[in-house]
């Protein structure tokens, strides 16, 4: 049996959704995954596991500071076993923008963190303006009107592809091999 290790920044929830469909599904291959979630950590036996994954979401071009500070404190622990960053972020509505190398937020976590992660991923995110601060709402409408992305501000869109997300939690379990 593996032992995963997740651990995620998210502000709106839909990181938090995606990290928990991750270990949902690593747990249903007989697995055993842990979540934590940045900001509640008190400790990490690092022993215990066979990999990890630290995933976090892109608002306003970047990543939260203490993502970095986390990868930062941390990075010794992450590059001693079998590791991955993922990113969720909009952008990756496109799918050329899901491959690694043209994901500029991605390139710009690894270019900008002291950790290097072996492994990455880029999951799309959501847009979910109802659900955003009117000051958050109306700068992700200028980006997208900019990206020829959606502006309605009653819409909801869930561009995450929930296979491709099972499909990185089985590559977790085989990074641990």
């Amino acid at each position: 049996m593996t032992s995963v290790l997740l651990i995620y920044y998210s502000r709106g929830g839909h990181t938090a959704k995606i990290t928990q469909a991750i270990a949902a599904h690593i747990r249903q291959q007989g697995h055993q995954c842990d979540v934590v979630q940045i900001g509640h950590v008190e400790t990490i036996d690092w022993d215990k596991y066979d990999s990890v994954a630290l995933g976090a979401c892109v608002l306003y071009g970047s990543y939260d500071k203490s993502v970095f500070a986390f990868a930062t404190q941390y990075q010794q622990q992450l590059a001693s076993i079998p590791n991955s960053f993922f990113s969720v972020n909009v952008v990756a509505r496109n799918p050329e923008k899901r491959v690694p190398e043209n994901n500029k937020y991605l390139q710009k976590f690894i270019e900008l963190s002291p950790w290097k992660p072996k492994d990455v991923k880029v999951i799309a995110g959501k847009v979910d303006y109802p659900s955003w601060r009117w000051y958050d709402r109306l700068m992700i409408q200028l980006i997208m009107k900019i990206t020829h992305g959606p502006t309605d501000p009653k819409a909801v869109i869930d561009y995450t592809d929930w296979d491709d997300v099972k499909v990185y939690g089985e590559h977790l379990i085989s990074l641990a091999k």
